[in-house]
């Protein structure tokens, strides 16, 4: 057995596992090996893949677009009961083929099931007597409990785009109903239980920090650490792990991919940043006056400012990358697999 390292909160004491040994240094990806599928999407935030090879993209025509192989897509939308525009922020796929979306709404949230002949039903609007307001992320674990993300309460959302702004939250769906199981986090993003299933792993994008929870038999989150924090042009935001047991980082602004191991060390895989974008975002963050004008420029030579990251392909080493600003996906071979995630089999 190895040994293990006790931390302490409060009058609670966790028991952790020590750390594996750290990996072989990965080599960075050149941005010149990039290649690209797709064409026509429209804010493609979040992409998932299936071993099928089918990729699945947020779209903001009011669903889920379907990439094939040959770079041509469908799209899968539908029109909210009251006809205001489904914003899909994250999406998730599930086992019946169906698709939840977290709704980035203007001023109001939610999470919606779509089903691919355009049927749209609420799954949640409401919870803890409180209207969710727009909604950053979803995912279903192997359960069937839906873990959902908010960034903040803030309206406008920029207005928490700042480092002294801390009310995102965590809610979770499960066979006893819908409740917040996490709430003070520095705005909110993508969110994933590790492949043992017993962290739940975060990105604060503002606070630019990865934390993780602690996951109890009946979902509650306990224990909070902060596995790592990032500095100069680091903006967390995607999320996803790998079969060493590290996890990769989409960083909007800088437009890099960072690989984070289990003590928190950080390599940086890939990056295609402007220093002076940079430069300029970084010197509002610190002012307090970060915006809608800062995130709405890509800053980079090839990539769209990234938002998230799935593996694919017939081995998981194809590494996907859904952006904020561009109308196709990004991806590269990468040295090491991904885990499957929760839906890969579908």
């Amino acid at each position: 057995m190895r040994n293990v390292y006790i931390k302490q909160y409060g009058a609670e004491c966790l028991f952790i596992p020590a750390p594996p040994k750290e990996s072989v240094t990965l080599p960075p990806i050149d941005p010149a090996a990039l290649a690209f599928i797709g064409a026509g999407l429209v804010r493609p935030e979040c992409v998932l893949a299936t071993r099928s090879g089918a990729l699945y993209t947020a779209d903001w025509r009011g669903g889920v677009a379907q990439t094939r192989g040959d770079g041509h897509h469908s799209l899968h939308a539908g029109q909210l009961p009251d006809a205001r525009a489904l914003r899909p922020n994250g999406i998730a796929l599930r086992r019946d083929g169906s698709f939840l979306l977290a709704d980035l709404g203007e001023a109001a949230g939610g999470v919606f099931a779509l089903m691919r002949d355009g049927g749209v039903r609420p799954l949640l609007e409401r919870v803890d007597n409180v209207d969710l307001p727009p909604t950053n992320f979803v995912f279903e674990d192997d359960r069937a409990r839906i873990w959902i993300t908010v960034s903040t309460r803030h309206v406008p959302r920029a207005a928490a785009y700042r480092a002294d702004v801390a009310d995102g939250f965590i809610v979770l769906v499960d066979a006893r109903g819908a409740r917040i199981v996490a709430d003070g986090l520095g705005y909110t993003n993508e969110a994933m239980l590790s492949p043992d299933g017993a962290w739940l792993y975060v990105n604060e994008t503002f606070a630019r920090r990865m934390s993780r929870f602690r996951v109890s038999p009946d979902g509650s989150l306990h224990g909070k650490e902060v596995l790592t924090t990032f500095g100069h042009g680091t903006y967390p935001d995607g999320l996803a792990f790998d079969v060493e047991g590290h996890v990769w980082i989409t960083s909007i602004v800088s437009n890099r991919v960072l690989r984070v191991a289990p003590d928190g060390a950080v390599a940086v895989i890939l990056e295609d940043a402007d220093p002076a974008h940079v430069d300029w975002c970084e010197e509002a963050y610190l002012a307090g006056t970060l915006g809608r004008p800062h995130l709405d420029r890509a800053g980079g030579r090839l990539l769209k400012n990234i938002s998230s990251l799935a593996f694919g392909g017939p081995d998981l080493r194809t590494a996907y990358l859904g952006c904020l600003l561009g109308d196709s996906l990004a991806y590269f071979r990468a040295p090491v697999p991904g885990h499957p995630p929760f839906h890969w089999q579908y």
